[in-house]
């Protein structure tokens, strides 16, 4: 049987501001595997296949010039290790690339968030502390070149973090990885709103 992971989260004062405390996340183990939900396992497998055809989704809506400029962020085999990712105040940028459905927006990139990565005990949380479009959730070990995040998103004025494993549709996978000096990105594969992939790139705030 799948082990729950709960994401319990104190409320957010402002979601412009970082919380003073967060409650951390209590997972029963430390193995991704057991955690992850059936669907998830599928879209960690599949990132790769995402992130090409997400690319090739944007060039061919005009936006070769976007994708070359951010450079290893938008490159599928830029990972570089090792693991983990540092604890610290981040800021993390979203770029939604290749469009979902018929619509929408095949690339759109956002400004810079406050997100911030705690120990958990044996693990890490990463936190997305503003915007209407929230990260919440664990990050596993994997190997040495890349870690896995497992969590839900976290909408609009919403103070607490759903139980992922919940609803398929809060519910998020993806790869850390490290792409450059003081560089990391979270790669999350066939998002369930909007996009094709969504890039989180995480640099630290200081």
């Amino acid at each position: 049987m799948r082990i729950a992971l709960l994401l319990i989260l104190m409320p957010l004062a402002s979601c412009a501001a970082v919380p003073q405390s967060i409650r951390s996340p209590v997972a029963r183990s430390t193995d991704w595997h057991e955690i992850a939900t059936a669907s998830d396992r599928e879209r960690l497998r599949d990132w790769r296949t995402a992130f090409t055809k997400a690319l090739d989704q944007a060039r061919k809506a005009g936006h070769s010039t976007e994708i070359a400029r951010e450079g290893p962020l938008l490159e599928p085999d830029a990972a570089l290790g090792p693991v983990p990712i540092p604890n610290g105040r981040y800021k993390c940028r979203v770029i939604k690339v290749g469009a979902k459905s018929e619509g929408l927006l095949d690339y759109i990139a956002y400004p810079a968030f406050d997100c911030r990565i705690q120990q958990e005990k044996q693990l890490q949380s990463l936190y997305k502390l503003s915007g209407s479009q929230r990260h919440a959730g664990l990050i596993f070990p994997d190997s040495p070149l890349r870690q896995v995040f497992l969590g839900t998103l976290v909408l609009g004025d919403e103070n607490r973090a759903m139980q992922y494993g919940r609803d398929p549709d809060r519910d998020l996978a993806g790869w850390v990885e490290r792409i450059g000096e003081q560089r990391w990105r979270l790669v999350l594969p066939y998002p369930r709103y909007e996009s094709t992939l969504d890039v989180v790139e995480l640099v630290p705030a200081n």
